[in-house]
């Protein structure tokens, strides 16, 4: 396999609606006297790519349903921000104090359906932020406009931060992908070290990316939300691919319900 490095790209702006972000990320890279390779990989944070895409929504311009005041009223939440989560998602899992669970409506199952306040100016109101309208399509943008601006193709990953099912704080996952293998289907074919042929080994390399390349950028207020990581040119593709929608469990599969 070799050595996995990830690098963040300090000195990026404020993102605000209409900002390229390929184009800060080409420039961070010649500010700090480096070059994208074929083979890395781009991490962008979801945040930054939302607001890029003019993600934002400030709460008293939204306007709340008979049903999300009832689950406010039972949440402990604001009407307007419950109305967000019911427009952003295709299902409401579970709705508690600490957290409503929502199958957003790209598939992903997440807290609050990815809605979030945090690293968000807020100058006229409350204002959060959604996520991007299609994750996948936004990568694939990053990913041609980098490759006008480079001559590179680095594949590129949009990771945000998610919580997992019976465990305790969060990691970064994928929800937008571009020239990456997602998953890595090991079964049948790889062997462990007795030679025992792999039966349900189907590795998430799209993940594993996001949450290495999560520790590195922060959570807070590090400022750096872009990170490239290198040795791992296997899974980077010529083609866009499926997207992080392919590493998405179908709903018919739910071993939860």
């Amino acid at each position: 396999m070799g050595e996995l490095t990830v690098t963040t790209l300090r000195a990026l702006p404020l993102f605000k609606p209409g900002v390229s972000v390929a184009g800060e990320v080409a420039a961070a890279m010649t500010r700090e006297g480096d070059v994208l390779a074929d083979s890395d990989v781009v991490i962008v944070a979801q945040k930054i790519a939302s607001k890029a895409e003019g993600r934002l929504v400030r709460l008293a311009d939204v306007v709340p349903s008979q049903e999300a005041q009832r689950i406010a009223a039972e949440t402990q939440r604001d009407p307007a921000s419950v109305q967000l989560i019911l427009d952003e998602s295709s299902e409401i899992m579970r709705a508690t104090v600490p957290a409503i669970i929502a199958r957003q409506r790209t598939g992903h199952v997440l807290a609050n359906a990815g809605i979030d306040a945090s690293n968000v100016a807020s100058e006229e109101g409350e204002t959060v932020l959604l996520w991007p309208v299609d994750p996948d399509a936004s990568a694939r943008a990053i990913r041609d406009e980098l490759f006008t601006l480079t001559g590179a193709r680095p594949a590129i990953l949009i990771a945000d931060s998610m919580g997992r099912a019976w465990r305790i704080g969060t990691t970064g996952a994928a929800i937008g992908c571009a020239g990456l293998q997602v998953l890595e289907d090991r079964r049948g074919t790889g062997q462990d070290l007795f030679g025992r042929t792999l039966q349900a080994t189907v590795i998430a390399i799209a993940d594993s990316i996001a949450a290495m390349a999560a520790l590195a950028m922060g959570e807070g207020d590090e400022g750096t939300p872009v990170a490239v990581v290198r040795g791992a040119g296997r899974w980077v593709t010529q083609e866009h691919g499926p997207g992080a929608a392919s590493g998405l469990r179908p709903v018919a599969e739910d071993m939860f319900r």
